[in-house]
């Protein structure tokens, strides 16, 4: 046994005997104070090692050193299932997708940027008294915000010139989530509306032809009847009503009328009903629904535009009195973070000498807050930019952000998949960070596919080999010139590039028609005119925030649903011509589902086939079970104690809540006497344990299930289990389950919309998705994917490039055409990673 000297510093975390999910019992020593990337094809249990394992115990044991008290108010992770994990540091994780903040978030609220700006205003600025004096910044105007004694002497400024008394404003007076909100837009910018010409857009229409859309809304069918009574007449076009009746039908009172209603049997009965006119009719709806399709329908009905009282800033008007070097606050936040920076330096010039020592604090504080959005390449946000309006890499990037400014050390930072919606060049940009923070003496796990970010680690461990129940174990580990000799490794031939990437039979574009659009003004975008093939591999291509997201999905998709719908297009889209498309199909990498009742079986309707299957035996017959008591979801079949779930969640007060497999059922979900009908010798609840491949061969004989099994396994999702829960599922296999109904049949004149599909999948996994869209398109469907992933790029048969970089310096398609054409687009730097990626793969 070796003797540890009493000086000894470990150099490793060891973890002993972890079973997270589909985990072997796994023994793995993971380098600390190094970076290790940690990486397997999806499914194989990577997560379960970086995640549910490591971070978990580590913010568990952290935890546990706090308060009974503060921990009650945390919420806390369960215990890892493992044996023993040594020497684990204080752990922060960063998750593969951020929350995406709400309508009263911005740059500056998100990094926390307002917080020192505020103060600045207040003790640094210029103001005005009542009287229109301006009074430039003095230490005794600052002093006055911070006097003690009684909030009457907090604040009060006396002018020099007219010896007026006042209260200066204050750092609170600032925000506009609290006392410096824009009264007329209560703090969001903008003022929603509803607009007549989106209720009555077609006025030619009578109103018994639908001309009052409105009307059109569920609970509303009865309106053309009581407008009739109103002395309205419905059978002239609307615009052919007096003024009179069209007062009624846009503004008239909620009274009651009785109507005559017609029934099926020719008979008819009378029935009291409340006039709602045409507006009321909208607002009455969105107060009384929370049904998402129902709200999507009343959002066609609203526009939002910039609030006129404060030009979209936010901040009540009065606080624009108080300038710093001639800029009111909403001024200052209209600037990029690269021109705050420069700013900074404007303020300490500007400022009086005596004020130089407290302006070089505060500038100095805001500039340590900017820095690290700077060094992640997003210095062209302005901090006024809605957090909302975000993209997936902006959000995640910012949360990065806030993580390694306080230049931490001793910690392990676990990232799940830090790549995810970055460029290429990017991701240099985020490597150049994640060196940083082990260069401070922090420890970094990182979980991602991108083959720069493994090629850049310091150590590397893979799991697999495969996914599900065949993956678990660690196939190969070391250095990366470590991994590139190991015979076994999944990952090695996407890093010595001897991998084939190219899947996709690519195409002639526009041989089978297109789609064009342009766009006015829209946020970053300015008259853009876009192309993409019909029958095709359509790739949008670009840095992050160069406008990807509002070309496609604030833009085209919204024109043809309305176009489909006949409601006008949005106003900032100059034309649209959807090519004979009539239908959008968008596949994001949302979670399915919102708990554990929504499993594979459910979502693809499999288990509603197999409980038609269990109700046809004679068993169930005899004792007169239907269907509806083969499903947990009914009081007839579900398990009593868990209500169906087959877990059971226990509130233990100061520590986390104990999730345990319920102890009636065992996990199983059903009643004992359901579990005693067997159809083929299994029982329901086997059959959910069962993965896809075991289904297979299972229900070889019934077609009906054996063709959605047979789609599951050519989308690559054969390692899934049919009772698997779907909110657990990866990004990439959400949006791969999602296209399962879609398959089979012909897909003419269809559009798919994917949103980043590579999120989660490993190279291995990104040329089965890509013979997913090979089928789609085999289908004759029209795909367009929002991509970064060099593989999919690479494989397209257009390509759409916006840039050059992202927000105020993107917003133009800086290059079109086939792979090999964007390769040689001088001003594409899409395509100057995609050359390079080209010749390492020798393509």
């Amino acid at each position: 046994m070796a003797i540890r000297h009493k000086n000894y510093i470990p150099d490793n975390i060891e973890v002993r005997g972890a079973k997270a999910n589909n985990l072997k019992n796994l023994n793995v020593d993971i380098p600390l104070n190094s970076f290790v990337s940690i990486t397997g094809v999806s499914g194989s249990g990577k997560s379960s090692l970086a995640m549910d394992t490591i971070y978990s115990e580590g913010a568990r044991k952290y935890l546990n050193a706090l308060s009974t008290y503060t921990r009650r108010r945390i919420t806390q992770a369960g215990r890892s299932n493992v044996e023993n994990i040594k020497n684990l540091p204080s752990t922060i994780a960063l998750r593969q997708r951020p929350t995406v903040p709400g309508v009263r978030s911005t740059v500056g609220t998100m990094t926390e940027s307002l917080n020192i700006l505020r103060l600045m205003f207040s003790r640094l600025s210029s103001i005005v008294c009542p009287n229109g004096h301006r009074l430039d910044p003095t230490l005794d105007i600052s002093r006055a915000m911070d006097l003690p004694g009684t909030d009457e002497n907090m604040g009060v400024i006396t002018c020099p010139i007219c010896q007026v008394k006042f209260m200066a404003f204050g750092a609170e007076d600032f925000a506009f989530n609290s006392d410096g909100a824009c009264p007329k837009c209560q703090g969001t910018g903008f003022l929603k509306s509803i607009e007549l010409n989106k209720i009555i857009p077609d006025k030619s229409l009578t109103l018994e032809e639908g001309a009052v859309r409105s009307w059109r809304l569920p609970g509303r069918s009865l309106q053309i009847e009581v407008v009739r009574e109103l002395g309205v007449r419905t059978n002239v076009p609307f615009k052919d009503l007096t003024e009179k009746e069209r007062e009624i039908v846009i503004h008239g009172k909620g009274v009651k009328k009785e109507v005559i209603i017609p029934t099926s049997t020719g008979k008819s009965f009378k029935l009291n009903a409340l006039y709602e006119n045409a507006y009321d009719a909208v607002k009455h709806s969105l107060a009384s629904t929370k049904n998402e399709n129902t709200l999507t329908r009343l959002g066609r009905f609203y526009s939002v535009k910039e609030c006129p009282n404060c030009l979209g800033s936010r901040f009540d008007p009065k606080l624009f009195t108080n300038e710093l070097v001639g800029k009111n606050i909403a001024q200052v936040c209209q600037l990029s973070i690269n021109q705050l920076q420069d700013f900074c330096q404007e303020i300490l010039d500007w400022l009086p000498d005596d004020m130089k020592k407290l302006g070089k604090n505060l500038t100095n504080e805001l500039l340590e807050l900017l820095q690290p959005i700077d060094d992640l390449g997003l210095n062209y946000l302005t901090l006024m930019r809605a957090g909302n309006t975000l993209s997936t890499g902006e959000l995640q990037r910012i949360q990065l952000a806030r993580t390694i400014r306080n230049q931490m050390t001793g910690v392990l930072y676990v990232l799940d998949e830090p790549s995810v919606g970055l460029h290429p060049a990017n991701v240099t940009g985020l490597i150049k960070i994640l060196r940083e923070l082990v260069r401070l003496g922090n420890s970094l796990i990182v979980v991602d596919h991108d083959t720069s970010i493994i090629s850049a680690a310091d150590y590397v461990i893979e799991i697999g080999p495969a996914s599900g129940e065949n993956g678990g174990n660690v196939i190969s580990k070391g250095t990366v010139d470590e991994i590139k000799q190991t015979s076994n490794s999944v990952i090695k031939p996407y890093l010595t590039g001897d991998a084939r990437i190219i899947q996709h039979h690519q195409t002639k574009p526009f041989e089978n028609g297109e789609l064009d659009i342009e766009v006015g003004k829209r946020f970053n975008i300015n008259n853009m005119k876009a192309r993409f093939s019909k029958e095709s591999l359509n790739i949008v291509s670009g840095m992050s925030g160069s406008g990807k997201t509002t070309l496609v999905f604030d833009s085209l998709i919204p024109s043809l649903l309305n176009q489909e719908e006949k409601e006008p297009i949005p106003n900032y889209v100059k034309s649209i011509d959807n090519g004979g498309i009539k239908n959008v199909i968008t596949v994001d990498s949302t979670p399915i589902g919102k708990n554990v009742r929504s499993t594979v079986a459910t979502y693809t309707k499999i288990l509603d086939k197999v409980r038609k299957l269990f109700a046809s035996t004679d068993k169930a017959k005899e004792k007169h079970y239907t269907a509806s008591y083969f499903s947990y979801n009914n009081k007839q079949g579900a398990c009593p104690n868990c209500g169906g779930t087959g877990v059971i969640t226990l509130d233990i007060q100061y520590l986390p809540d104990m999730v345990e497999t319920c102890p009636v059922c065992h996990g199983d979900r059903y009643k004992k006497e359901i579990l005693g009908i067997t159809w083929n010798g299994k029982n329901i609840a086997e059959i959910l344990n069962m993965s896809i491949t075991e289904a297979a061969s299972f229900f070889k004989e019934e077609s009906n299930i054996e063709s959605v099994i047979n789609t599951l396994s050519e989308i690559g999702l054969s390692y899934l289990e049919l009772g698997e829960s779907t909110p657990t599922l990866s990004g990439g296999e959400a949006q791969r389950l999602k296209l399962v109904t879609y398959m089979k049949r012909s897909q003419k004149d269809q559009l798919f919309v994917f949103d980043e599909p590579s999120v989660g999948l490993h190279p291995k996994d990104v040329s089965t998705l890509i013979s997913v869209l090979n089928k789609l398109i085999d289908n004759h469907a029209t795909v367009i994917v929002i991509e970064h992933d060099l593989d999919i790029i690479s494989n397209a048969d257009y390509i759409n490039d916006l840039g050059p970089e992202g927000g105020i310096n993107g917003g133009q398609i800086v290059a079109s055409g086939t792979p090999k054409e964007i390769c040689s687009a001088p001003n594409s730097i899409t395509g100057k990673y995609l050359k390079k990626h080209f010749k390492e793969f020798n393509i």
